[in-house]
């Protein structure tokens, strides 16, 4: 039996989809309060993050997402969200590093809910330092960004790097963990945004409505690629002769690839060209580098930078905004009503 704290009722209030659609197959329900697996915990949620992945999943596109596991016909888990921030209410018989009371962050399942079930392998504890707002926006965003600067791209002191995408929830961990390895960054997005890129410490900001910032009037040792649908030709002729690219997802809403396409023809072209254009690759979420993330932003590395929050009745409003294209930053759900930015 795992060891918990008293829990009042045995159902929860969460956001469910019966079908994959828009924002509009996202409903509010009673569910029964999961269960936990010897090696997991289950948090009583506090806050929740919104990212693309959530997007994907409740869409079902592109198609290969549901041929990954995530079921062919209907989501296999109805629940949708990764992103989580609360406080333990109980432990699997073989978790050891955390205990009923715990303020935690990290990766679980279904997360759009009261109470979240997660791997304790995908979990750290929330340092004080943070709301739970800010630790829900950090997870998958943040794990994303830094193995993206870190492992594939290997960002090095004095390198310029052209960060695409910089206001995005991606984007923005991104800016900061380069300047972090002392890279000199510009950062690119729409007006609106330029004055948030240029607080996350961008060396340069490039609004794309008035500038073309891959017209190869400016050259990089390394370009982040976030969620973009640029082509490879054009990414080419911003890097450096030896440059490298790193592209971090792909938006262009094709049914089959949406967008992978261009991760998977770059380490084709890298093998007729002096450019390192990459190969595809996917975030690992694990502990060790949520505990990298967190320490970054007890150094004042990093800050979650959050948009907008909105309470969980509104769940498919805070995706669309997502999806809109308008947040600058993390799109952050409340889940308990006393939680605040």
């Amino acid at each position: 039996m795992p060891t918990t704290t008293t829990t009042r009722s045995t159902t929860m209030r969460a956001v469910v989809q019966d079908e994959y659609g828009g924002a509009e197959v996202l409903r509010l329900r009673d569910m029964p309060i999961p269960s936990v697996a010897d090696d997991e915990v289950l948090v009583r949620a506090r806050a929740a993050g919104v990212d693309r992945g959530v997007v994907h999943l409740m869409t079902g596109l592109p198609y290969p997402v549901r041929l990954a596991g995530y079921g062919v016909r209907v989501p296999k888990n109805p629940v949708p969200g990764g992103d989580v921030a609360g406080v333990v209410e109980a432990v699997g018989t073989a978790v050891t590093r955390f205990r009923p009371g715990d303020a935690v962050l990290g990766i679980g399942t279904g997360a759009f809910a009261e109470y979240v079930r997660a791997p304790e392998a995908k979990l750290v504890h929330k340092p004080a330092a943070l709301t739970f707002v800010q630790a829900a926006a950090l997870p998958v965003s943040g794990l994303t960004a830094l193995q993206a600067v870190r492992d594939h791209a290997n960002i090095q002191p004095g390198q310029h790097v052209l960060v695409l995408g910089a206001s995005g929830g991606v984007g923005t961990y991104a800016v900061q963990l380069a300047k972090a390895r002392a890279a000199t960054v510009t950062g690119v997005c729409r007006t609106a945004k330029t004055d948030l890129v240029r607080a996350l410490g961008a060396d340069h900001v490039v609004d794309y409505t008035r500038t073309n910032p891959t017209d190869g009037s400016r050259r990089y040792d390394q370009i982040l690629d976030i969620g973009g649908n640029t082509p490879l030709r054009s990414l080419r002729r911003a890097l450096t002769p030896t440059g490298r690219l790193t592209i971090i997802g792909g938006e262009t809403g094709g049914r089959w690839l949406g967008g992978f396409e261009r991760a998977l023809r770059a380490p084709l072209v890298s093998l007729f060209v002096r450019q390192d254009l990459g190969k595809p690759w996917v975030c690992s979420e694990k502990h060790a580098d949520l505990a990298v993330l967190v320490e970054h932003v007890a150094a004042g590395h990093v800050a979650p930078a959050v948009d907008r929050t909105f309470p969980l009745h509104e769940a498919a409003t805070a995706v669309r905004h997502l999806i809109d294209g308008r947040a600058a930053g993390k799109v952050v759900i409340t889940i308990d009503p006393a939680v605040h930015a």
